[in-house]
């Protein structure tokens, strides 16, 4: 090993552990590096030593001004990359209980949007002022058309995919409806080279003009506190799906009283300061207003992103759901939305849900386009999970 590159790994081991005394590298820092371990230490520093990771014994901090903290925003910009800084910010509401500087339009014009950053502020949305609305808005809406132009595309085509495939006739009554060129394809192993010709053993043919909206879909989603970065994506997702004219969405938030949004459907933003992130939750209620939603069973999807901490009646919600699934919906629960990982939710109701054929799963945003696909085309959704989503908790 170089002395070089055994010098960049103490300075690199010096950033990490803060600079005690018994840090043991011995390095002393200039220059950017200096003012990155400052950026660090008003966020980490631990005193009285130890290293950095100790909140609780911290000795600095980031000051009670909106003005100083921009300015440390500005710095942790400066110096580290975009996914650290995100980070870095989510540490800083968390720790130092910054919430109420969020409030001041200096400090947001600093921030680097992000999906925890627009929870945190739809969680203010209530308290907010209106000197700070403007700039809260810009926020979100950055964070908003970033979601959409990563996410768009690949939801359009992997629906859209879904319902022309769903849309085929697989017995088709006349020549006129076969699609000789898919028959052809699909039957290619009944060839026969003695006789020149192939025999087809099943004929695909072309759906026949259905009404413009084949699939209802209805989006379902628990505004509690904890279900923060899903109420962002949900928004997401439901603009996009709405911008589809083969479906007709609707969203619907809730926690112990619903609210429709399916109107505001156009502007994701209007969307996400339509919520009010906090409260209680009453999933029974929110249940049964998507069940007067439903008109054609058969082609209706309930999706509901929930931890399942029900507040309500949670007998009078197994039997909606049953009745649902009875009726032909097919209903998919979520547990989040988001790419947080396993999440924090009620084992028993996921268990009772499972046993009414029902699996409760996470699902990433990435992976939600498929997801829609699969419960279009009616597939194993237990299976599905399994396959394209190993990373989240196993279904039940």
């Amino acid at each position: 090993m170089s002395d070089e590159s055994a010098d960049d790994r103490l300075r690199r081991w010096r950033l990490v552990l803060g600079g005690e005394q018994a840090d043991g590298t011995g390095v002393s820092l200039t220059g950017d590096d200096a003012r990155m371990d400052g950026a660090l230490e008003k966020l980490y520093g631990a005193g009285g030593g130890g290293g950095r990771p100790r909140p609780r014994r911290r000795s600095a901090g980031l000051g009670d001004s909106a003005p100083s903290v921009a300015r440390w925003l500005g710095d942790i910009r400066a110096y580290f990359p975009s996914s650290v800084v995100q980070v870095m910010q989510k540490d800083a509401i968390e720790r130092l209980d910054l919430t109420r500087l969020l409030l001041e339009p200096e400090m947001l014009d600093a921030v680097e949007p992000d999906v925890h950053l627009v929870g945190t502020l739809l969680s203010l949305n209530r308290v907010m002022p209106d000197r700070a609305r403007e700039s809260a808005r810009a926020v979100v809406r950055k964070v908003v058309h970033d979601l959409e132009r990563r996410l768009a595309q690949k939801t359009r085509s992997a629906v859209g995919g879904a319902l022309d495939r769903s849309a085929r006739v697989l017995r088709p009554r006349r020549l006129a409806d076969v699609d000789w060129e898919r028959t052809i394809r699909a039957n290619l192993r009944h060839y026969l080279p003695a006789h020149g010709t192939l025999v087809p053993e099943r004929l695909i043919g072309y759906g026949r003009r259905q009404q413009a909206v084949k699939r209802d879909v209805i989006l379902a989603i628990d505004q509690s506190g904890s279900m923060a970065a899903s109420v962002v994506y949900a928004s997401v997702f439901g603009a996009v799906l709405a911008s589809m004219r083969s479906l007709r969405t609707s969203l619907v938030v809730f926690d112990t009283n619903v609210a429709d949004l399916t109107g505001q459907l156009h502007d994701p933003v209007e969307v996400l300061f339509g919520t009010q992130l906090g409260g209680g939750t009453d999933i029974n209620r929110a249940v049964a207003y998507c069940q007067g939603l439903v008109a054609r069973p058969d082609d209706t999807i309930l999706v509901l992103i929930s931890d399942l901490y029900e507040g309500g009646v949670r007998e009078e919600l197994l039997r909606r759901v049953a009745a649902l699934t009875s009726a032909g919906v097919q209903v998919v629960v979520l547990l989040a939305l988001s790419d947080e990982g396993a999440p924090a939710y009620d084992h028993e109701n996921a268990a009772a849900l499972a046993a009414l054929g029902v699996p409760a799963f996470a699902c990433t945003p990435d992976a939600f386009p498929d997801l829609m696909a699969a419960a279009i085309e009616r597939r194993d959704l237990k299976e599905w999970t399994e396959r394209h989503n190993p990373n989240t908790p196993p279904p039940v």
